[in-house]
């Protein structure tokens, strides 16, 4: 395992105090029983908010060094996107966002489309929260292939939870890479998080939890 940056260590310690990524006993919308969630939904204030979008522009920033629209699925990626490019702008990347909307509008600013209009040879990152099975993704860059002849090169999440997809060993967010022929990257993936945490925090994985989390890594966890 490579050694964390300083902002995916302070991101880790961000999602702790936050109270988004929690261990304990949880059943997901699967309906799989897991000993770790982690729910996006709790960097809600604009501080927090601020600060989730700084963690994105700097691990956007080091894994796609040039593109031109950062694309923010709709609902939760049309926060995500407008912070994230005023956080990218504050550390000298200027680029656009778009997003869309679910349905189409005939009157005034037309289409599915707001921020920046797609256009012939922009490089498109899409930007979401966490991947499970990647449907979002898929009928994103249906849209955006269906309107235009932009150029999607890259997916970026906040935490990869590293669970093999429903088709293969390889984790949802690799998958979609793959699949599609684009970079997929998490501002940290679970594996990065667990080692932090029972370095940093070891009071956390207090009883048998580390026990059950690292069980159900080995359980469900991909091999990337």
């Amino acid at each position: 395992m490579t050694e964390l940056k300083t902002y995916q260590k302070d991101f880790i310690e961000f999602a702790l105090e936050s109270k988004a990524l929690r261990f304990g006993d949880f059943t997901l919308k699967s309906g799989r029983k897991s000993p770790f969630f982690f729910n996006i939904g709790n960097f809600h204030q604009g501080k927090a908010l601020r600060r989730l979008s700084s963690f994105y522009a700097q691990a956007i920033k080091e894994n796609f060094p040039a593109f031109d629209i950062l694309f923010g699925p709709s609902y939760k990626g049309i926060p995500l996107s407008v912070s994230t490019v005023m956080a990218l702008s504050e550390i000298g990347v200027e680029v656009s966002y778009s997003t869309n909307r679910k349905e189409s509008k005939d009157h005034g600013e037309k289409g599915v489309i707001l921020g920046h209009p797609l256009e012939k040879d922009d490089r498109i990152v899409l930007i979401d929260d966490v991947v499970t099975s990647g449907l979002s993704v898929d009928e994103s860059l249906s849209l955006i292939h269906d309107i235009s002849e932009s150029q999607v090169i890259g997916l970026v999440v906040s935490l990869d939870r590293k669970e093999k997809s429903l088709d293969s060993d390889h984790s949802a967010l690799r998958q979609i890479g793959l699949k599609n022929n684009i970079h997929a990257c998490a501002i940290v993936d679970i594996d990065q998080a667990i080692a932090y945490i029972k370095e940093s925090h070891p009071e956390i994985f207090a009883g048998d939890l580390l026990d059950r989390v690292l069980a159900y890594r080995k359980e469900f966890g991909s091999r990337d």
